[in-house]
Formats: C-alpha cells, sequence, structure tokens
C-alpha cells in the first residue's frame, strides 16, 4: 500500500486551520501533521492538539515555545524601540519567524514534503510565513490553501465544516478573527472591516475597559540590564514570565489598546484591534530610561533605524541579512541601557513618573537653574552665533534679491 505524502500544518484549532486540516487530507491526499506553537494562548494549546487528532492528523505537536518567543523575538524586537507606523508593537508579526521556523524543523523530522499554514492570500503573514521557510530552508515547498481552494469566504468554510462535522469558534456573537500570544491579542475581520465602527466592549480580553478600571492608580518599576527587562517591582523573572506579569498588571488598569488602519506589504490597507498591554508599559518604561543612559546623537540615530527594522519584521525579513545587521546595531546600543523607570498606571495610561540609571548621563549640576556646575552661560552666545551663520548669509541673500526687485520693476515699465 502506497503511504501518502506527510504536510506539517500550522494548526490553531480555528475556523481557517480546522477546514485546511481536513481538505489537505480529503483534496489533496496527504497525511497531515499538525503544529501548534504555545507562545501564550493558555488552553488552547492543548484543545488544538487534541481537536487536531480528533479531526484526522496522523500527529500532533503542541510545543511550549514561550521562553524562546519572549527570549529571542520580542526582547530582540524591542531592543530596537521600535513601532510599525508609529503605532503597532508587531505583536502578530514578530511571532511568525518562531513558528514557521518550527514547521521546517518538523518537516524535516517528519520526513514531510510540504508545510501549509491557514494565512489568507491577502494578508501579510502568508509572506512572513513562507519567507522565513524559504530563508531556512530553500528547497521547502507551501501549499497555500486560501490561495488555492474554491472557497470564496467564510460562510463556505462554515459549510464545508458541517459537512464533516468539524466545531467552529464563530459565532454571531464574535465575527471577527483573533491571534493571540504572549506580547498581545489582535482582532480583524468581521464587523471590524469597517473603519468607522467601534469595537464592542465584550471583545477585549487581556485589558479591562478604562471606564471600569481601578479608581486608583497603580505605580510599578520596571528594572533594565544591557536594554532588556529582568524584574517587576524588584521581583527577578524569566522573559516569559516577566511579560506574563507585565500583560496582568498594566491590561486591569486598560493599558495597551490600540485601533489601527495600517498599510499591508501586500499593497491594501486594513483595520486591526489590537490589545498589548504589557508590551506598551515595557515600551515606555524602556524609552525612561534610554533617556538616561543613551548619547544624544546615537538615540536620535537609533530611532531614525527603528522604523525600517519595525518595517522588515512587519513584512517578513527577519531572517534577512540587512534585519541582522541592523540586529547587531541595536543590540550594541542596549548595552548601557541598565536602569530603572517607575510607571503609573491610570485608567488606559502609563506615564513615566520616574527614572534612575547606574551610568545615567543626566547630570544634575549643568542643568540646574541654581548656580553650579562647569558650564559657562556665556558660551552660549558664540554657540549660537555660529548655528544662525547660515541663517543669516541666507537671509542677507534674500534681503538683496528684494531690494532690487523695485528696480526691476521700474526698468520693465
Amino acid at each position: 500500500m502506497t503511504q501518502n505524502k506527510k504536510i506539517v500544518l500550522a494548526y490553531s484549532g480555528g475556523l481557517d486551520t480546522s477546514i485546511i486540516l481536513k481538505w489537505l487530507q480529503t483534496e489533496r491526499g496527504y497525511d497531515v501533521v499538525a503544529f501548534t506553537a504555545d507562545i501564550g494562548q493558555g488552553d488552547e494549546v492543548e484543545q488544538a492538539r487534541v481537536k487536531a487528532l480528533n479531526t484526522g492528523a496522523v500527529s500532533a505537536y503542541a510545543i511550549d515555545l514561550r521562553e524562546e518567543f519572549v527570549r529571542d523575538f520580542v526582547f530582540p524586537m524591542m531592543r530596537a524601540s521600535s513601532l510599525y507606523e508609529g503605532y503597532y508593537l508587531l505583536g502578530t508579526s514578530i511571532a511568525r519567524p518562531l513558528i514557521a521556523k518550527h514547521l521546517v524543523e518538523i518537516a524535516k523530522k517528519e520526513g514531510a514534503v510540504a508545510i501549509s499554514h491557514g494565512a489568507t492570500g491577502k494578508g501579510n503573514d502568508q509572506v512572513r510565513f513562507e519567507l522565513t521557510a524559504l530563508a531556512l530552508e530553500p528547497s521547502i515547498e507551501t501549499v497555500a490553501p486560501w490561495r488555492e481552494w474554491e472557497f470564496q469566504g467564510r460562510a463556505d468554510l462554515e459549510a464545508f465544516a458541517r459537512e464533516h462535522d468539524i466545531p467552529v469558534p464563530t459565532t454571531k456573537k464574535d465575527p471577527w478573527s483573533t491571534d493571540a500570544n504572549l506580547l498581545h491579542i489582535s482582532y480583524e475581520g468581521g464587523i471590524l472591516e469597517d473603519p468607522w465602527m467601534e469595537p464592542p466592549a465584550h471583545m477585549f480580553k487581556l485589558t479591562t475597559d478604562p471606564m471600569d478600571a481601578p479608581a486608583e492608580p497603580q505605580y510599578v518599576e520596571i528594572e533594565f540590564e544591557h536594554g532588556d527587562p529582568v524584574a517587576i517591582d524588584g521581583e527577578r523573572l524569566s522573559p516569559a514570565d516577566l511579560l506574563d506579569r507585565a500583560n496582568k498588571i498594566a491590561g486591569a488598569h486598560g493599558v495597551g489598546r490600540l485601533d489601527l488602519v495600517e498599510n499591508r506589504f501586500v499593497g491594501m490597507k486594513s483595520r486591526g484591534v489590537y490589545e498589548t498591554p504589557g508590551g506598551t508599559l515595557i515600551y515606555h518604561a524602556r524609552r525612561a530610561v534610554e533617556s538616561l543612559t543613551l548619547d544624544r546623537e546615537v538615540l536620535h540615530q537609533r530611532d531614525q533605524l527603528a522604523p525600517k527594522y519595525a518595517e522588515l519584521i512587519y513584512n517578513g525579513f527577519w531572517y534577512a541579512p540587512e534585519r541582522e545587521a541592523l540586529q547587531v546595531y541595536f543590540d550594541h546600543v542596549a548595552q548601557t541601557v541598565t536602569g530603572t523607570a517607575r510607571i503609573k498606571l491610570y485608567r488606559g495610561n502609563a506615564t513615566v513618573v520616574g527614572r534612575k540609571a547606574p551610568r545615567s548621563l543626566y547630570d544634575k549640576d549643568l542643568v540646574t537653574f541654581e548656580a553650579g556646575g562647569d558650564y559657562d552661560q556665556s558660551d552660549a552666545a558664540a554657540f549660537i552665533k555660529l548655528n544662525a551663520l547660515r541663517l543669516r548669509v541666507r537671509a542677507r541673500v534674500e534681503q538683496k534679491a528684494a531690494a532690487t526687485e523695485p528696480e526691476k520693476a521700474g526698468a520693465q515699465g
């Protein structure tokens, strides 16, 4: 008897990947190996593994990648202090290269001929998964059902699910798709495709509605060593545990919600709603410590490069040489980022109220309005005059040009 070829599917247990698993079997004749990456979804991981086997997978992996995710992907990204298009903390984007990395590793272990994923043909994730897979294994093949099958939308998928007795989580009450990990939860699709529609209050899972958050603020201290957060309120924690703790603390105060229309790499705009409580807290705390420890020109240069780095991650180029080269730079800059930030959390806001660092470049004797320090205020006059030189030259040229205009007008008349 001829054995079917194996394929490894990135499996979440949601509507799309549940349909894909059965479709790969019935329409393409594959033996499907399901892989669910545990990057902070909680009980959903084991539920997905069991569901995959019940749906017909020949085997199902559920691998705890939480520490690897935060240590080797989230924290390096945070060292760049990068935001995509000024807002997005890249919670979905940064998870894809990790998942794809393990897809390729499992495919090699299982002797699979291909990998598969549930990303649609319109989105970014298809690019992120496949760019990573090809960077790590140039000969790998990918079956992307959303680019190949006859289904046109969610209604067709739900009909297929009913035909094959596959339970699906999407309901009329929650008509949107979600993606969760330790860094964030994203929501898109369904009613959220109207950018004028406010997200319903019951949608959010990680954050309290700021209107219902505690009436009293909470102060929290985040400690950093060489660019990475290592402790909260004096308690040292592993990377995954620290991010989980930060999520709970910030989420209780409604911190970290974002409603964004963003530019997808494939060329269209999309609307996403995000919850990133712990990441938002760490972002503000880190910048507070950086304000003390980074040289002005280094900080400005880093902030000029950060948007490009964010774009590379968003577009799926985690394993590209240009991202790796930038990472070396950001890691070098981060070496002096050691210190503690104190953040005030109150009804959706995370406000920096204190910062300290053992190698702080802040010199009170220089800054003070009182007497003291080795700064001679009279030096400022020459400093200003020299910096104004090109402005003065330009102004003189313009004045001369303006003075000759009446003469030219009279001559022409």
